[in-house]
């Protein structure tokens, strides 16, 4: 299964995380935003499609880059989770299926807080913004 998840990145340096809900695979850790990818959907169309169904907003493509691929077993739950870096964005995200939502500095984020293969995802993203700075 292939799933895209949106790493929203504010001019402050914070990212949205989104809890999973009651009743889901891993309720209550937090991830990055996002969800599967359609049949003969493209990654970035995909990304904008889910953040749109899931967050309200409306994904500037320009701004919108790979960040990682983390392929990644739960158990009979193989996935490739395809990670991309939104740095701009219409609308205001707000939660639209229910789940709780949270911006935090990026560096304030724990690892533990996070879904396992997120977890990925956010070490990444610490090196990428590093690589940046230096």
């Amino acid at each position: 299964m292939h799933v895209m998840a949106g790493v929203l990145l504010d001019p402050v340096g914070r990212v949205l995380l989104a809890q999973r809900p009651p009743g889901k695979h891993l309720a209550g850790m937090w991830e990055f935003p996002g969800g599967k990818l359609e049949p003969h959907e493209t990654p970035a169309a995909g990304l904008a499609r889910e953040l749109h169904e899931e967050l309200d907003i409306q994904v500037e493509p320009a701004h919108a880059a790979p960040l990682i691929q983390v392929p990644w077993s739960y158990g009979e739950h193989a996935l490739l989770l395809d990670a991309w870096r939104v740095g701009r964005w219409r609308g205001s995200p707000r939660s639209m299926e229910g789940q709780a939502l949270q911006w935090l500095r990026l560096q304030d984020v724990p690892e533990s807080l996070l879904a396992p293969a997120d977890r990925e995802i956010l070490r990444a993203l610490l090196a990428a913004v590093a690589g940046q700075v230096s």
